[in-house]
Order: C-alpha cells, then sequence, then structure tokens
C-alpha cells in the first residue's frame, strides 16, 4: 500500500490522462487498459476494489451457488447409483469457501493495478468540473486533475419506500453473510437476484416463496424462458406468486410477515428484498457539476461520453443492462476512445446474459416480442434438451429457443438465442458470436460440435432452423 501511496503524491499536483471514479469492474478494466496504452491513470476508489462484483455480487453469489450445486448431487446420488447423502449444510465452511475465493481474486486484481503503474487512491471521491481537461476527483480535500474523466461508481441494492432494512428484513448484501441456513424465506421480487438466492436456499433445505408484481419470473428474459424456470422451479417445490403486490412487512424476535395486496399473508424466518439495483450517483457531485441525469442514472451517448466535454461514464450508473461484463467492456471501451483507437460501439443487444439459478437461464439478443416490433416476421424453433445426450446425463430439462429474422422459407440472421438447463450459461459463448456476427442458421449448421456436449443442441438447433433436422420433428 505504500508505494501506492507514494504515487498518489507524486500525481496529486499534475494532470494524469485519466481520472477514474470507482473502482469496480468498468473502473478498473478502463484502468488497466488505458495503463496497457500508454496513459497515466488516477483510480478513485471508496470501498475495495473489484466494486460489488467482485464483493457483494457475481463473484461470492456464484460461489453459493456452486455450493448448491454441491449439495443437490449429494442428496440426489442415489438417483444415479452413487450411495450419497446430504448431512447437512455448515455456512461457515461455505462461507469461508466463498471468501476464499473472492480474497484470492481480490488480492490478484490489487496486485495487477499495482504493477501497471496506476496511481491507486483510496477514499470517497467528489467530481468537480472545473480544471483542465475533464476536470477533477476531489478526495480528503486533494485533487486529483484529468485530461479525461471517467464516472464509474457502480449501484446499490435497492429497496421500497417505507420499508426498513435491518433485522429479518434483508437485501442481497446481507443475504451473502449469513451465518445459517433459513428454514422458511420469502423473497420479494423474481428478476435474476430474487431467483438465483431462492435457488441457492432452495438447494440448501429451505422452504421459498418467490414474490413477484410482473406477471413472470425473470421478466426481462424471452416469456419461452420464464415459462421454462416456472415449471422447473415448480417441480423443486419453490412457490413462485406472480402478478402479486407486497403492501407491507413485520417483524419480531422470531420472524417476519409478509403481507400482499390481495389480502394473503407469508411467514418465514426472513424477507429478501431483491427488487433491483439503483445507481451509486448521489453525492459523488454529478449533478452540482451539471452532469445530464434521469432517476439517477448518467446519461450518454452511444460513445460514452456525457453532456460534459472529456468526460464519460461506464457500467452500472448509465442506463441499461446492470451486468459486470458490460461494465467490463465499457471501461475498455472508453481507455480506447481516450486513446484514439476509435472502437466500434457496443450493441447492448450482443450482450450475453446469464441467470445462475437451477436450471440456469441464458440469452443473448432480442427477445421474440423484441424481434417481431423490429422486423415484423420472424421465424422461431425451439429444441428440446430431452434430445440431447449429455443433457439426460446432468438430467437437466430445458430448451433452446431461436429467433431468425424474417418469415419461414426466407434467409436472415439468428437474431435471439435463449436458453433454460443446467450450465447452459456455458453455452452463451458460441451463441453471443452467432448474434455478433449476424450468422444465419445455414452459416451454423456445417459447423461440428463436440459429442456429447449441450454445444450440441446449440447445432441441432441450427440445423433444424435450416431446414434439416436430426435429432427433432421438423
Amino acid at each position: 500500500m505504500r508505494s501506492w501511496q507514494l504515487r498518489e503524491m507524486e500525481v496529486a499536483d499534475s494532470t494524469a490522462d485519466l481520472v477514474i471514479l470507482g473502482g469496480g469492474s468498468g473502473g478498473y478494466a478502463c484502468a488497466l487498459r488505458a495503463a496497457e496504452l500508454g496513459r497515466s491513470v488516477v483510480l478513485v476508489e471508496k470501498d475495495k476494489l473489484g466494486g460489488t462484483c467482485l464483493h457483494r455480487g457475481c463473484i461470492p453469489t456464484k460461489a453459493l451457488l456452486h455450493a448448491a450445486e454441491v449439495a443437490d448431487a449429494a442428496r440426489e446420488g442415489d438417483q444415479i447409483g452413487v450411495k450419497s447423502s446430504l448431512a447437512g449444510i455448515d455456512m461457515v465452511g461455505v462461507n469461508s469457501y466463498k471468501d476464499g475465493v473472492v480474497g484470492r481474486l481480490y488480492k490478484g486484481l490489487q496486485s495487477l493495478v499495482s504493477s501497471r503503474g496506476i496511481s491507486y487512491v483510496p477514499g470517497s471521491g467528489t467530481y468537480v468540473a472545473d480544471g483542465p481537461g475533464g476536470g477533477a476527483v476531489v478526495v480528503d480535500g486533494q485533487r486529483y486533475l484529468g485530461r479525461h474523466v471517467v464516472l464509474a461508481t457502480g449501484s446499490y441494492a435497492r429497496t421500497l419506500p417505507g420499508l426498513e432494512i435491518g433485522g429479518r428484513i434483508i437485501t442481497s448484501d446481507q443475504a451473502l453473510t449469513l451465518d445459517e441456513v433459513p428454514e422458511r424465506v420469502v423473497v420479494l421480487g423474481g428478476g435474476v437476484i430474487g431467483v438465483e438466492f431462492a435457488s441457492v436456499w432452495r438447494s440448501f433445505g429451505a422452504d421459498v416463496t418467490v414474490v413477484e408484481a410482473l406477471p413472470r419470473l425473470v421478466p426481462n428474459e424471452d416469456e419461452f424462458a420464464s415459462k421454462q424456470l416456472e415449471r422447473a422451479f415448480r417441480r423443486r417445490k419453490i412457490k413462485a406468486k406472480t402478478r402479486v403486490r407486497f403492501t407491507g412487512a413485520t417483524q419480531n424476535d422470531t420472524g417476519v410477515t409478509v403481507t400482499l395486496e390481495s389480502g394473503e399473508t407469508l411467514g418465514g424466518d426472513l424477507l429478501l428484498v431483491a427488487v433491483g439495483r439503483g445507481p451509486n450517483t448521489a453525492g459523488h457531485g454529478y449533478e452540482e457539476a451539471g452532469v445530464r441525469m434521469n432517476r439517477g442514472f448518467v446519461l450518454t451517448d452511444e460513445r460514452l461520453r456525457t453532456n460534459l466535454p472529456n468526460v464519460y461514464a461506464v457500467g452500472d450508473i448509465v442506463p441499461g443492462l446492470q451486468l459486470a461484463h458490460r461494465g467490463f467492456q465499457q471501461g475498455i471501451f472508453v481507455a480506447e476512445e481516450v486513446a484514439g483507437l476509435n472502437p466500434p460501439v457496443i450493441d447492448e443487444a450482443g450482450i450475453p446474459r446469464v441467470t445462475y439459478c437451477e436450471p440456469e437461464v441464458a440469452s443473448v439478443g432480442l427477445t421474440e416480442a423484441q424481434a417481431r416490433a423490429r422486423y415484423g416476421e420472424v421465424q422461431t424453433l425451439v429444441y428440446d434438451l430431452a434430445g440431447n445426450g449429455k443433457s439426460q446425463i446432468l438430467r437437466t430439462a430445458g430448451a433452446v429457443k431461436l429467433v431468425k429474422a424474417g418469415a419461414k422459407g426466407t434467409s436472415g440472421p439468428v437474431v435471439g438465442v435463449h436458453m433454460v438447463g443446467a450450465r447452459v450459461g456455458e453455452l452463451i459463448g458460441e451463441a453471443q458470436l452467432i448474434y455478433n456476427w449476424d450468422a444465419c442458421a445455414e452459416d451454423v449448421a456445417p459447423l461440428i460440435h463436440a459429442h456429447p456436449t449441450q454445444t450440441e443442441a446449440l447445432g441441432e438447433a441450427h440445423l433444424a432452423l435450416a431446414g434439416k433436422p436430426l435429432h427433432t420433428h421438423g
């Protein structure tokens, strides 16, 4: 840390090429790429490098989901002739495993930032729009001047007006540090965060009810994916109440009671509030400096420029998908933009999306409804994983859905790929290439997929869409 502090003092009275406010996925990716391109960089972070993704989001939640997968495998071993059973869940051990993963990645990230000559400034920063170029970030009274400034302050767990977080009413932040498995949980919100925690707790043995005001779970996904997931959750005995509004919650020493608009009440040991994430922009000086905003989000053009000269914004504070890999790529984009490399504009629809519950939901491109709105006529094809050998081995149910632009019998690109099933998140790499390269089914059909793998399901789906179905009815 001492060497970072020395570099901090060296840069304090000079102007850096980039001053980046926020060291999460978008901020640190921007810093690393800019330093790689020979730019001087100051990186300001009030908490820990890696931000929400590394410490309170993607990495720790996926560690819990892997522990849940192991628990399910132990519980279900007899079904495949393996004499195993689940004796219980040791949350101290689970948390130790989870924290170990986070700690190793955090240490590696610290080493990367230090080795690239990036001036790291710990502390809460405020943006001010005076000074050369993009302005400055002020930390504890010290100004860090930048020819360009990148705003990357991330997001926070939203709650609802009048609902106080504390005790038995928690957000995902507190859910990651529980020292015991609850017996009964109510999850408020059926989006990505809600269904992932619902999946973990069910695998750990809890009774789980998900409450979602919208008509279906994972409502941002294609309706096909929602139906597949809801069916799978019913098989797992995860209860889902959709089209139901939450009206209040009360708690005492023994539990929490949730009241719905219908008058129904639900009891549990915990209420997880998983109603999305809000932009972490308050208190950083954005509005005072004149940054154009809307409902707390920083508005940018397609090249991630704000309305102020030489000021950019990346990650969860920019309207759109709140995904770590989106922020990561935006950070790289801005570093290359500042360096004059003129990188191609990021297509938001081309960003892969994965919900890591059991079964997983993975998609890229347009939903069927979005494609019909854009193209008028579309063709869809659903390939059931029952026809895939590896899926049978894994004992998973699900399907792959393709959405093609244009009517049946015409040639057109595949503009949407939607998948539900165990481990389908691992298939999204090929799927995003298909979408982003404007591939047609006829382009993918001749490609050879290793057997037996679940990637064959993508190949078979494209064979069928190209009019050459093998393990499916045309």
